[in-house]
């Protein structure tokens, strides 16, 4: 009886371990991609938080777009599912608009946009693979200086929060060959808000939220290992 129970067990082992949910992927659970990486932030102003150097009405700001390099690299957790983070920084000059028109307020505010997805691939056969995917995001941004209006307007310094927020992602991906070398397509639109404060000296002269929302679109190469 131990005997028949003992080979009754082997034998599912066996299978299980046989099954398409337990079968090692021949692809690799590895991939990197090296992009070359749009990225469109708005900078709206939302709200007006402290204006002690009254602000026209009308006043309205936005962002210039960036190219930069980009890396991802991604785990896959089952042959449709993995999980993805990115690496790059990104620098932007905020200028104004509206009432702001041809004002230079803030220069050299970096960006890492440190942020994880969740992906959902679909294999649509001949190594092409759309997919979708979100998750959190963190903006950590540093460098930023007030530009030549706000220094005419006394801001000898700025400051830009860094902020949570949420990333939504699309993308496809497209084997060249059977050694693991792609292309990747993808893009990612982010819900995130960040507070410009202006300071003259130690004091506080305005602080203002923004909308950033920044589409980042990208475009490379992927090798899956």
């Amino acid at each position: 009886m131990k005997t028949t129970t003992k080979m009754l067990a082997m034998a599912a082992f066996a299978t299980v371990a046989a099954s398409p949910a337990f079968a090692e992927d021949p692809q690799g659970k590895i991939q990197v991609k090296a992009f070359a990486t749009l990225v469109d932030p708005s900078a709206k102003i939302t709200k007006v938080n402290t204006d002690r150097i009254g602000l026209a009405a009308g006043s309205q700001t936005k962002a210039d777009t960036n190219v930069t390099p980009t890396v991802a690299i991604e785990y896959f957790l089952t042959p449709n599912v993995s999980v993805e983070t990115i690496a790059g920084v990104t620098q932007h000059d905020v200028v104004g608009a509206g009432a702001l028109a041809g004002a230079k307020l803030i220069s050299n505010a970096n960006i890492i946009p440190a942020t994880v997805t969740a992906k959902y691939h679909v294999n649509l056969g001949g190594g092409v693979k759309p997919y979708l995917g979100a998750g959190p995001s963190y903006f950590i941004i540093f460098g930023e200086e007030p530009d030549a209006t706000a220094r005419t307007l006394g801001a000898t310094r700025v400051d830009l929060s860094n902020e949570l927020g949420l990333a939504l992602q699309g993308g496809i991906d497209f084997a060249l060959d059977d050694s693991g070398l792609g292309l990747s397509l993808d893009a990612k639109r982010y819900f995130m808000n960040t507070t410009a404060r202006f300071f003259a000296g130690n004091a506080l002269a305005l602080s203002t939220k923004h909308e950033l929302d920044p589409w980042v679109v990208s475009a490379g190469i992927s090798y899956r290992f």
